[in-house]
Protein backbone atom coordinates (compact mmCIF):
# COMPACT_ATOMS: atom_id res chain seq x y z
CA UNK A 1 0.00 0.00 0.00
CA UNK A 2 1.56 3.15 -0.99
CA UNK A 3 2.15 5.79 1.93
CA UNK A 4 3.52 9.18 1.92
CA UNK A 5 6.59 9.61 4.30
CA UNK A 6 8.53 12.76 5.31
CA UNK A 7 11.96 13.30 5.32
CA UNK A 8 13.54 15.17 7.83
CA UNK A 9 17.51 16.65 8.01
CA UNK A 10 18.92 19.31 6.27
CA UNK A 11 21.68 22.13 6.77
CA UNK A 12 24.68 20.12 5.11
CA UNK A 13 25.51 17.76 2.79
CA UNK A 14 25.79 14.98 5.74
CA UNK A 15 22.33 15.16 6.64
CA UNK A 16 20.75 15.44 2.96
CA UNK A 17 22.76 12.87 1.24
CA UNK A 18 21.74 9.73 3.02
CA UNK A 19 18.01 11.35 3.29
CA UNK A 20 18.35 11.42 -0.37
CA UNK A 21 19.22 7.81 -0.71
CA UNK A 22 16.97 6.45 1.47
CA UNK A 23 14.10 8.92 -0.51
CA UNK A 24 15.27 7.75 -3.32
CA UNK A 25 14.49 3.97 -2.17
CA UNK A 26 11.11 4.77 -1.10
CA UNK A 27 10.25 6.06 -4.23
CA UNK A 28 10.97 2.86 -6.04
CA UNK A 29 8.78 1.14 -3.76
CA UNK A 30 5.69 3.74 -4.60
CA UNK A 31 5.63 5.79 -1.81
CA UNK A 32 5.30 9.15 -1.60
CA UNK A 33 7.86 11.23 -0.47
CA UNK A 34 8.61 14.98 0.47
CA UNK A 35 11.12 17.03 2.65
CA UNK A 36 11.05 19.64 5.34
CA UNK A 37 14.01 22.34 5.25
CA UNK A 38 15.26 25.93 5.01
CA UNK A 39 16.42 28.02 2.27
CA UNK A 40 20.11 28.29 3.73
CA UNK A 41 20.96 24.63 3.56
CA UNK A 42 22.08 22.44 1.08
CA UNK A 43 18.74 20.77 0.92
CA UNK A 44 17.13 24.11 -1.01
CA UNK A 45 19.81 23.12 -4.24
CA UNK A 46 20.10 19.32 -4.01
CA UNK A 47 16.13 17.98 -2.86
CA UNK A 48 14.51 19.94 -5.79
CA UNK A 49 17.38 18.34 -7.95
CA UNK A 50 16.00 14.69 -7.20
CA UNK A 51 12.55 15.95 -7.95
CA UNK A 52 11.13 15.84 -4.63
CA UNK A 53 9.00 18.60 -2.94
CA UNK A 54 10.70 20.63 -0.40
CA UNK A 55 8.57 21.98 2.36
CA UNK A 56 10.34 25.17 3.96
CA UNK A 57 10.18 26.37 7.80
CA UNK A 58 12.12 28.77 9.10
CA UNK A 59 14.60 27.54 12.24
CA UNK A 60 18.04 28.02 12.97
CA UNK A 61 20.98 26.16 15.16
CA UNK A 62 21.32 25.87 18.79
CA UNK A 63 23.89 24.28 19.20
CA UNK A 64 27.60 26.00 18.92
CA UNK A 65 25.81 29.18 18.30
CA UNK A 66 26.39 32.37 20.22
CA UNK A 67 23.06 33.30 22.75
CA UNK A 68 21.07 35.68 20.08
CA UNK A 69 21.14 32.89 17.68
CA UNK A 70 20.06 30.56 20.31
CA UNK A 71 17.29 32.86 21.60
CA UNK A 72 16.05 32.87 18.30
CA UNK A 73 16.25 29.71 17.47
CA UNK A 74 13.97 29.16 20.60
CA UNK A 75 11.38 32.07 19.47
CA UNK A 76 10.97 30.73 16.36
CA UNK A 77 10.62 26.67 17.67
CA UNK A 78 7.42 26.98 18.61
CA UNK A 79 5.94 28.13 15.25
CA UNK A 80 8.16 25.82 13.50
CA UNK A 81 6.91 22.85 15.36
CA UNK A 82 3.24 23.94 14.89
CA UNK A 83 3.82 24.39 10.78
CA UNK A 84 5.24 21.22 10.79
CA UNK A 85 1.91 19.41 12.32
CA UNK A 86 0.20 20.13 9.76
CA UNK A 87 2.98 18.24 7.06
CA UNK A 88 3.10 15.55 10.17
CA UNK A 89 -0.76 14.58 9.20
CA UNK A 90 0.18 13.83 5.71
CA UNK A 91 2.52 11.50 6.25
CA UNK A 92 2.72 7.48 7.38
CA UNK A 93 6.13 8.13 9.23
CA UNK A 94 9.25 10.46 9.84
CA UNK A 95 12.80 9.85 8.74
CA UNK A 96 15.18 12.25 10.52
CA UNK A 97 18.97 12.54 9.58
CA UNK A 98 19.10 15.04 12.72
CA UNK A 99 20.32 18.47 12.79
CA UNK A 100 18.53 21.99 13.29
CA UNK A 101 16.18 20.92 10.68
CA UNK A 102 14.94 17.87 11.85
CA UNK A 103 14.01 19.27 15.24
CA UNK A 104 10.19 21.03 14.27
CA UNK A 105 9.42 18.05 11.91
CA UNK A 106 10.53 15.11 14.80
CA UNK A 107 8.63 17.47 17.84
CA UNK A 108 5.53 17.35 15.62
CA UNK A 109 5.25 13.75 14.87
CA UNK A 110 5.94 12.71 18.71
CA UNK A 111 3.72 15.03 19.83
CA UNK A 112 0.78 13.26 17.42
CA UNK A 113 2.57 9.96 18.06
CA UNK A 114 3.31 9.89 14.17
CA UNK A 115 6.39 7.13 13.76
CA UNK A 116 9.75 8.35 13.91
CA UNK A 117 12.72 6.78 12.67
CA UNK A 118 16.28 8.63 13.00
CA UNK A 119 19.80 7.19 11.54
CA UNK A 120 22.39 8.13 13.15
CA UNK A 121 25.46 8.04 11.64
CA UNK A 122 28.41 9.18 14.39
CA UNK A 123 29.62 7.36 17.80
CA UNK A 124 27.16 10.05 19.52
CA UNK A 125 24.15 11.06 18.23
CA UNK A 126 23.86 14.88 17.57
CA UNK A 127 21.84 17.38 19.76
CA UNK A 128 18.89 16.73 17.97
CA UNK A 129 19.10 12.87 17.89
CA UNK A 130 20.22 13.06 21.81
CA UNK A 131 16.80 14.49 23.13
CA UNK A 132 14.33 12.79 20.75
CA UNK A 133 16.05 9.19 21.53
CA UNK A 134 13.79 7.99 24.48
CA UNK A 135 10.63 8.19 22.17
CA UNK A 136 11.28 7.35 18.47
CA UNK A 137 10.66 4.55 16.92
CA UNK A 138 13.89 2.97 15.81
CA UNK A 139 16.93 4.13 15.50
CA UNK A 140 19.68 3.24 12.80
CA UNK A 141 23.06 3.28 13.87
CA UNK A 142 26.59 2.54 12.90
CA UNK A 143 28.76 2.06 15.75
CA UNK A 144 27.47 -0.78 18.83
CA UNK A 145 28.49 1.91 21.26
CA UNK A 146 25.85 4.26 19.99
CA UNK A 147 22.99 1.69 21.04
CA UNK A 148 23.62 2.84 24.53
CA UNK A 149 22.01 6.96 23.67
CA UNK A 150 18.56 5.03 22.67
CA UNK A 151 15.57 2.62 24.77
CA UNK A 152 16.70 -0.85 24.97
CA UNK A 153 15.28 -3.27 21.17
CA UNK A 154 15.40 0.07 19.52
CA UNK A 155 18.43 0.31 17.10
CA UNK A 156 19.34 -1.37 14.48
CA UNK A 157 23.18 -1.10 12.71
CA UNK A 158 22.23 -0.30 9.02
CA UNK A 159 25.20 1.79 8.86
CA UNK A 160 24.97 4.94 6.35
CA UNK A 161 24.01 4.98 2.67
CA UNK A 162 27.20 4.64 0.47
CA UNK A 163 27.22 4.45 -3.32
CA UNK A 164 27.78 1.13 -4.53
CA UNK A 165 30.87 1.81 -6.11
CA UNK A 166 32.69 2.07 -2.95
CA UNK A 167 31.50 -1.80 -2.05
CA UNK A 168 33.10 -2.78 -5.61
CA UNK A 169 36.31 -1.79 -4.66
CA UNK A 170 38.52 -4.93 -4.36
CA UNK A 171 41.84 -5.23 -1.87
CA UNK A 172 44.80 -3.67 -3.28
CA UNK A 173 47.99 -5.31 -3.67
CA UNK A 174 51.12 -3.22 -2.65
CA UNK A 175 53.39 -2.45 -5.22
CA UNK A 176 57.21 -0.77 -5.04
CA UNK A 177 55.51 2.40 -4.02
CA UNK A 178 53.12 3.93 -1.79
CA UNK A 179 49.57 5.29 -3.06
CA UNK A 180 48.64 7.91 -0.96
CA UNK A 181 45.29 9.84 -0.92
CA UNK A 182 44.79 12.99 0.93
CA UNK A 183 41.52 14.76 0.98
CA UNK A 184 40.02 17.41 3.68
CA UNK A 185 36.81 17.25 1.63
CA UNK A 186 35.69 19.64 -1.19
CA UNK A 187 36.37 22.47 0.77
CA UNK A 188 39.69 20.89 2.03
CA UNK A 189 41.28 21.04 5.11
CA UNK A 190 44.07 24.00 5.86
CA UNK A 191 45.84 21.54 8.59
CA UNK A 192 46.13 18.69 6.02
CA UNK A 193 47.09 20.97 3.31
CA UNK A 194 49.89 22.17 5.20
CA UNK A 195 50.92 19.09 6.74
CA UNK A 196 51.02 17.49 3.14
CA UNK A 197 53.35 20.47 1.65
CA UNK A 198 55.94 19.66 5.02
CA UNK A 199 56.03 15.91 4.43
CA UNK A 200 57.17 16.13 0.73
CA UNK A 201 60.69 17.31 1.75
CA UNK A 202 61.03 14.75 4.41
CA UNK A 203 59.75 12.31 1.47
CA UNK A 204 62.10 13.20 -0.70
CA UNK A 205 64.89 13.00 1.21
CA UNK A 206 64.59 9.53 2.19
CA UNK A 207 63.98 8.26 -0.88
CA UNK A 208 60.97 6.63 -0.43
CA UNK A 209 58.54 5.98 -3.40
CA UNK A 210 55.41 7.78 -2.94
CA UNK A 211 52.65 8.62 -5.42
CA UNK A 212 50.22 11.49 -3.57
CA UNK A 213 46.93 12.48 -4.68
CA UNK A 214 45.55 15.70 -2.91
CA UNK A 215 42.38 16.94 -2.73
CA UNK A 216 43.35 20.52 -1.67
CA UNK A 217 39.72 22.32 -1.94
CA UNK A 218 39.54 25.82 -3.87
CA UNK A 219 42.02 27.28 -1.05
CA UNK A 220 45.42 27.62 -1.72
CA UNK A 221 44.88 24.77 -4.80
CA UNK A 222 47.11 27.30 -7.60
CA UNK A 223 49.76 27.86 -4.85
CA UNK A 224 49.91 23.84 -3.52
CA UNK A 225 49.96 22.94 -7.09
CA UNK A 226 52.79 24.93 -8.36
CA UNK A 227 55.20 24.39 -5.47
CA UNK A 228 54.36 20.28 -5.57
CA UNK A 229 55.69 20.93 -9.60
CA UNK A 230 59.03 21.67 -8.08
CA UNK A 231 59.05 18.69 -5.23
CA UNK A 232 60.23 16.02 -7.23
CA UNK A 233 57.61 13.76 -6.10
CA UNK A 234 55.46 11.36 -8.23
CA UNK A 235 51.59 12.53 -7.49
CA UNK A 236 48.63 15.41 -9.01
CA UNK A 237 47.37 17.98 -6.56
CA UNK A 238 43.92 18.51 -7.73
CA UNK A 239 40.87 21.06 -5.71
CA UNK A 240 37.93 18.69 -6.35
CA UNK A 241 38.11 14.77 -7.12
CA UNK A 242 34.85 13.83 -8.92
CA UNK A 243 35.71 10.00 -9.22
CA UNK A 244 35.99 9.41 -5.09
CA UNK A 245 35.46 5.24 -6.01
CA UNK A 246 38.34 5.68 -8.21
CA UNK A 247 40.91 7.61 -6.61
CA UNK A 248 39.87 5.45 -3.42
CA UNK A 249 40.62 2.34 -5.63
CA UNK A 250 44.10 3.21 -6.52
CA UNK A 251 45.05 4.59 -2.20
CA UNK A 252 47.01 2.14 -0.41
CA UNK A 253 46.50 4.31 2.40
CA UNK A 254 43.95 7.48 2.71
CA UNK A 255 44.16 10.67 5.38
CA UNK A 256 41.54 12.61 5.87
CA UNK A 257 39.01 13.95 8.72
CA UNK A 258 36.61 11.86 10.55
CA UNK A 259 32.81 13.00 9.35
CA UNK A 260 30.11 10.16 9.41
CA UNK A 261 30.04 10.05 4.93
CA UNK A 262 34.57 10.09 5.03
CA UNK A 263 34.34 6.85 7.46
CA UNK A 264 31.48 4.96 5.89
CA UNK A 265 33.26 5.04 3.08
CA UNK A 266 36.53 4.36 4.30
CA UNK A 267 34.60 0.81 5.73
CA UNK A 268 33.26 0.55 2.42
CA UNK A 269 36.12 0.31 0.22
CA UNK A 270 38.03 -1.19 3.03
CA UNK A 271 40.65 0.96 3.00
CA UNK A 272 43.48 1.56 5.92
CA UNK A 273 43.21 5.32 7.23
CA UNK A 274 45.19 8.35 8.85
CA UNK A 275 42.21 10.00 10.77
CA UNK A 276 42.82 13.49 11.77
CA UNK A 277 39.17 14.71 13.14
CA UNK A 278 38.24 18.28 12.77
CA UNK A 279 38.48 19.78 16.17
CA UNK A 280 35.37 22.10 15.72
CA UNK A 281 33.12 19.45 14.79
CA UNK A 282 29.44 19.59 16.63
CA UNK A 283 30.01 17.35 19.99
CA UNK A 284 33.64 16.53 18.52
CA UNK A 285 31.81 13.68 16.56
CA UNK A 286 34.64 13.29 14.45
CA UNK A 287 36.80 12.29 17.30
CA UNK A 288 34.39 9.57 18.73
CA UNK A 289 34.41 8.09 15.13
CA UNK A 290 38.28 7.65 14.29
CA UNK A 291 38.50 6.64 18.16
CA UNK A 292 35.86 3.91 17.04
CA UNK A 293 37.82 3.28 13.86
CA UNK A 294 41.24 3.33 15.86
CA UNK A 295 39.66 0.67 18.28
CA UNK A 296 39.05 -1.46 15.46
CA UNK A 297 42.24 -1.83 14.00
CA UNK A 298 40.87 0.25 11.10
CA UNK A 299 42.80 3.59 11.77
CA UNK A 300 45.49 5.68 13.22
CA UNK A 301 44.07 8.95 15.29
CA UNK A 302 46.09 12.03 14.57
CA UNK A 303 44.72 14.96 16.48
CA UNK A 304 44.42 18.51 14.26
CA UNK A 305 46.52 19.58 17.09
CA UNK A 306 49.33 17.40 16.19
CA UNK A 307 49.19 16.87 13.03
CA UNK A 308 52.06 18.44 10.56
CA UNK A 309 54.71 17.23 7.75
CA UNK A 310 57.15 15.16 10.38
CA UNK A 311 53.61 13.90 11.88
CA UNK A 312 52.56 12.78 8.47
CA UNK A 313 55.80 11.38 7.29
CA UNK A 314 56.14 9.13 10.82
CA UNK A 315 53.23 7.66 10.54
CA UNK A 316 52.92 7.15 6.80
CA UNK A 317 56.19 5.63 6.77
CA UNK A 318 55.66 3.31 10.13
CA UNK A 319 52.44 1.64 8.38
CA UNK A 320 54.64 1.51 5.44
CA UNK A 321 57.86 -0.59 7.38
CA UNK A 322 55.48 -3.15 9.19
CA UNK A 323 54.72 -5.76 7.44
CA UNK A 324 51.28 -6.44 7.09
CA UNK A 325 50.15 -3.47 8.83
CA UNK A 326 47.82 -1.74 5.87
CA UNK A 327 46.00 -5.25 5.02
CA UNK A 328 45.23 -5.98 8.26
CA UNK A 329 43.40 -2.46 8.48
CA UNK A 330 41.97 -2.56 5.31
CA UNK A 331 40.43 -5.53 6.42
CA UNK A 332 39.21 -4.59 9.64
CA UNK A 333 37.90 -1.62 7.92
CA UNK A 334 35.50 -3.64 6.46
CA UNK A 335 34.19 -5.26 9.51
CA UNK A 336 32.55 -1.69 9.53
CA UNK A 337 31.28 -1.66 6.23
CA UNK A 338 27.07 -2.11 5.98
CA UNK A 339 25.96 -2.60 2.85
CA UNK A 340 22.12 -2.14 1.59
CA UNK A 341 21.18 1.04 4.31
CA UNK A 342 19.20 2.84 2.20
CA UNK A 343 17.10 -0.38 1.55
CA UNK A 344 16.69 -1.43 5.21
CA UNK A 345 16.01 2.05 6.18
CA UNK A 346 12.97 2.06 3.78
CA UNK A 347 11.87 -1.36 4.68
CA UNK A 348 11.79 -0.18 8.24
CA UNK A 349 10.04 3.10 7.40
CA UNK A 350 7.48 1.08 5.77
CA UNK A 351 6.97 -1.45 8.64
CA UNK A 352 6.27 1.11 11.52
CA UNK A 353 4.23 2.77 9.26
CA UNK A 354 1.81 -0.11 9.09
CA UNK A 355 2.20 0.33 13.05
Amino acid sequence: MPRVFLMAGGGTGGHVIPALAVARELRQRGHGVFFVGTDRGLEAKLVPGEGFELKRIDIGGLNRVGLRQRLATLAKLPFATLACGKLVRQSSAVFSMGGYVAGPPVMAALLRRVPVVVMEPNAVPGLTNRINARFVSCALISFPETARFFRPGKTEMTGLPVREEFFQIASKSRGDGLDILITGGSQGSRTLNEAARQSWPLFRKAGIPVRIVHQTGPGGFEQIREEFAQSGLDGEIVRFITDMPAAFRAADVVVCRSGAGAVSELAAAGKPSILVPFPFATDDHQTRNAEALERGGAARLVRDREMNGQKLFDVVTALANSSGALERMGEAARQFARPGAARRAAEILEEVARG
